[in-house]
């Protein structure tokens, strides 16, 4: 599946069971939260904190897809073409960032 037909997907789940978008504001702060869901797993699975008894069953591809629901949502909503967005973004990295992190000595 490519970007576009995830686009697509979500707005045709949105209205099929969501009745309507959560305005821009909404989604902003629920993308902010589902990111903190994220941060909170990493932090205590792979980082410094102890893991609680009620973290050891949160799913890391959930919370990311939650993250990338509200991404599409915010994407559909705004008119953004997120494949093309996406495929542009990465052409410029390609280019700008190549010889760079070649030549970081700190990835050796």
């Amino acid at each position: 599946m490519n970007i576009k037909n995830a686009q697509i997907i979500v707005d045709n789940w949105i209205k099929a069971h969501g009745v309507r978008y959560f305005n821009e504001l909404t989604n902003m702060a629920q993308l902010t939260e589902e990111v903190g869901e994220v941060a909170r797993i990493i932090a205590r699975r792979y980082g410094e904190q102890s893991e609680k008894e009620s973290d050891k069953d949160k799913d890391l591809g959930e919370e990311l897809a939650d993250v990338l629901f509200v991404v599409l949502c915010l994407a559909n909503q705004t008119g953004v073409d997120l494949q093309q967005a996406f495929d542009a973004r990465m052409d410029k990295k390609a280019k700008r960032d190549h010889d760079r992190h070649h030549n970081n000595e700190k990835l050796k």
